[in-house]
C-alpha cells in the first residue's frame, strides 16, 4: 500500500512563503490600467489560483 503518501513531508513553509511572494510579484508586475487581452485575463487568473492554493498549504502547514 502507499501509506508513505501520508508521512512524506511537504514543502518546507518557508518554500512556500516564497512561492507565494514570487505569485503575487508576478501580479504586480503584470498590473495593467489600460485593460487586459483574453490571453493575459487567462494567465493572471491561472497566477491567482495558484495563489490561492498557495495560501490554503500555507494555512494546513501552520
Amino acid at each position: 500500500m502507499a501509506n508513505h503518501c501520508h508521512i512524506t513531508p511537504g514543502l518546507p513553509v518557508e518554500t512556500l512563503h516564497e512561492i507565494h511572494d514570487c505569485l503575487a510579484l508576478a501580479l504586480d508586475a503584470t498590473e495593467s490600467r489600460s485593460g487586459y487581452s483574453q490571453r493575459d485575463r487567462e494567465a493572471r487568473s491561472y497566477v491567482r489560483s495558484a495563489l490561492r492554493q498557495t495560501k490554503r498549504l500555507i494555512g494546513g502547514v501552520q
